[in-house]
């Protein structure tokens, strides 16, 4: 079946944008909903129709998907607080806001719904994050009408990410890094490739029902990671690894911190689920995931040292 009404919740994100890009290039008809235009406004030269709703209304959630053919839900956050069994921000934008996007395609009839959870989700996880993303992907698998796809990847990397460039950042700004949890294993995918996914499934009947893992071709631990990022920049930052006890009192004191915390003690404990494939890509994807080596020089090099500063001033004083 083809969809050509395509409703993205989330789409001015890191994700979003490029995900937005691919789906006007493959000829989709694509609103974006954000609260406040202003943040979506690197998407205004795209023929995209952005539409000001504030999607957990489900008066103006149901207005935003009324007559479109699919949702795709991008919405989610690595920072939620901290509660039983997740914090008040997971609770909300993992759990809430899909339970409330998957009422509003049922109550307008649209038929298609992707969801974007996380490798690792599960109920059952150690941290909160990966709680909250386990109990939205029963949200979205509880509708008996929608054909829902969801999708899981691993860290994502590309041009605008907060990965990645924050270790470059840290390269650049400090001699030595203490590191909390250096094995946790990673295998990054470019947000592109993440996107050409998406696409690629969205008009195609079979993928119905079916929950696919996203990864590049190579699995990394969190040290090798920020070492390549300071090699990329020619920078070689002493890297010390703290025991657990000592990764958890750095998270906590960054928790203290004023504004968005550059680690939590819930992303440690995400850690300890290695977000690696659990087997090959899905033949159906007709993705070859990009490598770091061959994306990650063409944006992290000296030339964009300015503009990921000002992102990280901007960041710290949220």
């Amino acid at each position: 079946m083809r969809h050509q009404a395509i409703a993205v919740v989330g789409g001015s994100g890191f994700i979003g944008s490029h995900l937005v890009n691919a789906l006007v290039e493959a000829g989709k008809d694509v609103r974006v909903a954000t609260r406040r235009r202003y943040n979506a406004r690197h998407l205004t030269m795209l023929p995209v129709d952005i539409v000001e709703a504030d999607v957990f209304d489900p008066v103006a959630l149901a207005s935003f998907v009324e007559s479109a053919d699919a949702v795709i839900n991008l919405v989610g956050t690595l920072n939620g607080g901290r509660g039983d069994p997740y914090g008040p921000g997971f609770a909300k934008l993992h759990v809430e806001l899909p339970t409330k996007i998957v009422a509003a395609c049922e109550g307008k009839g649209v038929h298609r719904l992707i969801h974007i959870s996380a490798i690792g989700a599960d109920p059952r996880a150690p941290s909160m994050y990966l709680r909250s993303k386990g109990d939205g992907e029963k949200a979205v698998h509880a509708s008996t009408s929608l054909a829902s796809t969801i999708f899981r990847p691993s860290v994502v990397f590309g041009p605008g990410d907060t990965f990645l460039n924050r270790f470059a950042l840290l390269e650049k700004l400090f001699p030595v890094i203490p590191l909390a949890m250096p094995d946790a294993k990673f295998q990054p995918v470019y947000v592109g490739d993440v996107s050409k996914a998406i696409v690629n499934v969205l008009d195609l009947d079979a993928a119905t029902g079916h929950t696919y893992e996203l990864g590049g071709p190579t699995v990394y631990t969190l040290e090798q990671l920020l070492a390549y990022s300071g090699e990329v920049l020619g920078r070689h930052a002493r890297i010390v690894r703290l025991p657990s006890t000592f990764g958890r009192l750095q998270a906590l004191s960054f928790e203290m911190t004023p504004g968005e915390p550059m680690l939590t003690r819930d992303n440690l404990d995400s850690m300890k689920v290695d977000s690696v494939l659990s087997g090959p890509l899905a033949p159906e994807l007709d993705i070859e995931p990009a490598s770091i080596e061959t994306i990650a020089p063409l944006y992290l090099g000296d030339a964009s040292q300015r503009s990921r500063l000002n992102q990280f001033r901007a960041s710290a004083g949220r």
